[in-house]
Order: C-alpha cells, then structure tokens, then sequence
C-alpha cells in the first residue's frame, strides 16, 4: 500500500542551495534597509519598519488548529488541536508613510502566541510563531540579489515627491490591467511600482509567497477570508478620493460592526521542478498541489485601529519569520538573507524610539 505522504516532497537540508555570495547579498539587503530606516528617522523624528512602515489595522483574536488532520498537513504548530491567541497587523509594503492612493501590495502579520517546541535560532525560550504574509502567491524576485537590486531602486525613491508616485501609481494601475485582462494575473513588480488595484484590503488572500519548513514536509502557506462579510470584499473598489488613510478607515468601519474569519491553509510541495524552494518568484501550481486548510483565525467586533493600538504594535512588537518553531523553519535565498534584516530594524527601532520591543509569553491584550 503506498503511502499518501510519498506523493509530497520529504524535508531535508538539501532542499536548499546557498549561492557563494548570498553573505555579501544578505549585508546588502541589511544596509539598504537601514538606510531606508535612517532617511524616514531624519525626515519624521520616529523610527519606522523599512518595509511595511504603514499600518492599517491591529486585531486581536485567536486561531484554532483544525481537528482530524491527516499526517501530512498535522504538522509542527498544526500537529494538533489547540487554540492560540493572535495579534494581526495589517499594512501596505513601502518604507515611508505614503498617501493610500499611492497603491501597493498589502502585507498581513500574524503573532500566534503559547507555541511550544523546538525552536528556530534566535528565538530560542519565546513562545510566539510568526506568519509574514502578502497579497500575492510568490514573491517579486527570484533570488536574493534579484531583490536586493529592486529593494536599491525602491529605497532611492524613499520621501521622493509624493504628487510624483501618485502620478507613476495611478500609470501602474493602468498598466495592471492591461496585464491582467492579457494574463489572467497581476504583474508582482508592477503592483510594488505603484499597481497594486484600489481594492478593500479585507478581501485579500495573504501568502508566505516564499516555502517554508513543515515538519517533515515543504510548503507555503496563506491565510484567506471565508467569512461572508470578508468574501464580499474581495476585488471590491475603496472610494475614489477617499483621503489619505482610506484603506485604516475602511478596516476600521468593517470591524467597528463585523467581526472576522480566515482559514490558514497549507500548499505542500511535490517536487523541486515545478515547485522550487531558490526560486522565489514561482507561483506553485495549484494544478499540482491545493491549499489545504489547517486552521481559522477568529475575531470579534473592535475597534481597529487607535494611536494606542499603534504604539502597541507599531513599536512594541515585531514581526518576523523567523520567530516560531524548528518545524516551521523558513527555506530558501530570499528567507535566509532576510533574518539579518528583520534583526537590525528591531533593535534599529527599539534604540531609536527607547522601547522595549519582546517576544509576548502571555495573550498579548491591544488597548
């Protein structure tokens, strides 16, 4: 009798390759982010995240790890049932506090607090499993010095003319449809540009984009709406002329009346050809492999978004990848150059702003 698990690619070190020179790339990524931290320090008095610098929404709630699981998907956090607190952060991708018009790929951050296990290192003795998601199936580079070269045009145009992006956002967005009435897709690059579509950030589909370790498997993750009141705002337009902040008060308006529910689902990998872990920028068919739900994520009415909530958030916690468990361990150039990255911006901004930025042990309780 064959094995059901046989059909899914085993985990071992040598699912990864690390280029000769992906040290002095990681270093490269670590300084420009720095410097896009530096530059947004000088101009706005406040340390801010490199990337995804503005907020639009902070939730509390908690996820539930699905009964019955089989083998395969029953792995690492997800190895059985349990129910976990979480903190969501919802943003969009840029280093600097743009005008929403000025329209991007939207990121979602997801802290499960109360995980035990086997830790990653440099998480070791936390309790937190971090999910760091974006609306996109893969991620704008293939490799690390693929990104580093988009991360230099992008951290060149920090605090450029805003009334300029907003003209180059509004072309991309023309742009986008053009590709995705040809393709059937959007164009990941495009939408970083400025060609993300004006649509209600609620509606979204947030992915790992990058594989990650799991358990004895590889796969990527996402966390997609099913709630009714969420489905309904998927590709739905936000007000034309809305105002600067008009993505934060449209998550601020649903969730004052809605509470919310995703499932966290899990696309395992069948084989390195048509699902590689070095190359990033590789949608994993779905053809080949579904995502498969693991979890929900549960949250009540409340209020979205407060100055209190922020400074909570914004600048008392952090949010990387590798914080979590050895099982869920992530994979692959892009995941590995960053954690120098992640690293620096914490203490960059703790230092900064004289806050104390620790992993939570306890449910972490928003103002």
């Amino acid at each position: 009798m064959v094995d059901a698990g046989d059909f899914y690619l085993r985990y071992s070190p040598d699912v990864e390759t690390v280029a000769d020179d992906e040290t002095e790339t990681a270093q490269g990524l670590m300084e420009t982010m720095r410097s896009v931290s530096e530059k947004t320090l000088a101009d706005g008095g406040h340390a801010i995240r490199s990337v995804h610098a503005k907020s639009h929404g902070f939730l509390e709630g908690e996820l539930e790890v699905a009964s019955g699981l089989s083998p395969m998907l029953a792995q690492g956090l997800f190895s059985k049932p349990a129910t976990y607190p979480v903190i969501m952060r919802l943003s969009t991708i840029p280093g600097d506090i743009l005008d929403d018009s000025v329209s991007t790929p939207r990121g979602l951050a997801v802290k499960i607090i109360g995980v035990e296990g086997e830790r990653l290192e440099g998480s070791e003795g936390d309790v937190t499993q971090d999910l760091v998601l974006v609306n996109g199936p893969a991620f704008g580079a293939p490799t690390p010095k693929a990104f580093l070269a988009t991360l230099k045009l992008l951290a060149a145009t920090t605090d450029k003319a805003e009334g300029f992006k907003k003209v180059v956002s509004g072309a991309m967005q023309s742009v986008q449809e053009i590709i995705v009435s040809t393709t059937g897709a959007p164009n990941a690059t495009v939408a970083t540009m400025g060609g993300q579509p004006e649509t209600h950030i609620l509606g979204e589909t947030f992915y790992s984009q990058v594989p990650v370790r799991f358990g004895d498997y590889v796969a990527k993750l996402c966390v997609a709406p099913v709630a009714p009141e969420l489905t309904a705002l998927t590709d739905k337009p936000l007000a034309e002329d809305g105002g600067p902040n008009v993505i934060r008060e449209a998550v601020v308006e649903f969730f004052r009346a809605n509470g919310g529910l995703w499932e966290v689902r899990a696309q395992l990998c069948t084989g390195l050809d048509d699902m590689p872990v070095e190359n990033a920028a590789t949608v994993w068919p779905e053809s080949e492999s579904l995502y498969q739900t693991v979890a929900r994520i549960r949250v009540k009415p409340q209020t979205a978004w407060s100055e209190a909530r922020s400074s909570a958030v914004d600048d008392g916690l952090s949010f990387s990848p590798w914080h979590g468990l050895a099982a869920h361990r992530p994979l692959g150039g892009i995941m590995r150059s960053r954690k120098q990255a992640y690293e620096m911006g914490k203490r960059f901004r703790a230092e900064r702003n004289g806050r104390t930025i620790t992993e939570p042990r306890e449910p972490f309780k928003l103002p």
